[in-house]
């Protein structure tokens, strides 16, 4: 039996737990000093951009195919196994296109989207007033990207759905537990391999150091180990002395009840413009998102109200019914974001290749969840 440790348990940590808890060879327990689907999963809106983004090659894509695909999957088998229902809009994206956007690269992506066989469509406006009669079209708005395949879910109850599911296979949670620092001897011959989409991994030395695991009251040993901690990722890998530079963006956003009915009963896709998201709930609720605020020359973040205030107003001018909406809630977390090399960081430590990372996801953490659960089973099996 090998032991399997996995450091997090925000959507990644949870999807590799449940992920890995299929593999009868394997022996993997969950440590996080919070409960699950804390810190950056429990303040994302969990809008699944994936046909709708422009990256239509290499790990970029293939890792949002492979989640999207998954994720049609993978929501109705949690849900039978754990038997909590799991909020899950299939109703796609609406993206607003503002005076200026270049619609012949979308024309482009919705020809390499039909080849690929994902569906785009490129609405006119009267096509978007007719089946979204709640929002004001201005002259800025030019026309619209409907994406039926794109999704949007809840990413706290996934979590917690992916915990209960993992633990029902074996998987045991240890929350409340804070991992101090890792230690561990060094490979023979260290070895640095970085993956791109499930291909080109090399085997696991089995005479590779083992995992050590220094937490608040004991220290553990484990055969494999992940980390996949977000922020917290990088001072656990500095502990090897290895460099995993991640550091964080804060977003803030809303959660609002409106009066009154505001979309179309039969049609509540997502509405996304200018960067900013309207997601229905039902229930006439909604969530509204979010800011994108970077710490200035390295200092802590503060969140800025100004800035969530120009989300909201943004908003309104999308949705004037939102206008009248009450206030439910409004919250911020801190986006994980890799400093000068691609998000998400999906990869081994150098010195020990029993130590892999699954973390630095920045805004994609819920779209990428499944395929990054996937690469890092291939990793551990390979």
């Amino acid at each position: 039996m090998v032991r399997v440790a996995i450091i997090g348990c925000g959507i990644v940590g949870a999807s590799i737990a449940f992920e890995l808890s299929h593999c009868p060879e394997l022996k993997v327990t969950v440590l996080d000093k919070q409960p699950p689907a804390q810190a950056s999963t429990g303040a994302a809106l969990g809008v699944l951009m994936g046909v709708i983004s422009h990256k239509t090659k290499g790990r970029n894509w293939h890792f949002r195919e492979t989640s999207l695909q998954r994720y049609e999957t993978l929501i109705p088998e949690l849900e039978a196994v754990t038997g909590r229902k799991i909020p899950v809009n299939k109703q796609g994206i609406l993206m607003l296109c503002l005076e200026g956007e270049d619609l012949t690269k979308w024309e482009k992506l919705k020809a390499t989207r039909s080849s690929q066989g994902w569906k785009l469509e490129i609405w006119d406006v009267e096509q978007v007033r007719d089946r979204n009669p709640h929002l004001a079209l201005n002259d800025n708005i030019i026309a619209a990207i409907y994406s039926p395949d794109d999704r949007q879910v809840d990413p706290t109850v996934l979590t917690l759905a992916l915990v209960d599911a993992a633990k029902i296979n074996g998987v045991d949670f240890e929350f409340g537990v804070e991992v101090t620092c890792l230690m561990g001897g060094q490979d023979p011959q260290p070895k640095t391999n970085s993956i791109s989409g499930g291909k080109g991994i090399l085997p696991i030395l089995e005479n590779a150091a083992k995992c050590q695991i220094q937490t608040s009251s004991s220290k553990l040993e484990f055969d494999r180990l992940i980390i996949a901690a977000g922020l917290g990722s990088s001072a656990l890998s500095a502990s090897l002395n290895q460099l995993v530079d991640i550091r964080p963006v804060l977003g803030q956003a809303l959660h609002l009840r409106s009066p009154n009915p505001l979309e179309n009963p039969d049609f509540a896709p997502v509405i996304t413009c200018d960067d900013v998201h309207i997601v229905p709930l039902g229930n006439q609720e909604y969530w509204v998102g979010a800011t994108v605020e970077f710490p200035l020359n390295g200092e802590e973040i503060v969140q800025n109200s100004e800035m969530l205030d120009e989300v909201m107003a943004r908003a309104i001018v999308l949705c004037p019914g939102l206008a009248k909406a009450t206030i439910i809630r409004q919250w911020s977390g801190l986006r994980p974001r890799p400093e000068k090399r691609p998000a998400p960081i999906i990869d081994r430590l150098s010195s020990n290749s029993n130590i892999l990372i699954a973390s630095g996801h920045y805004r994609n953490g819920v779209l990428l969840a499944p395929a990054t659960a996937q690469t890092i089973r291939e990793m551990i099996l390979q």
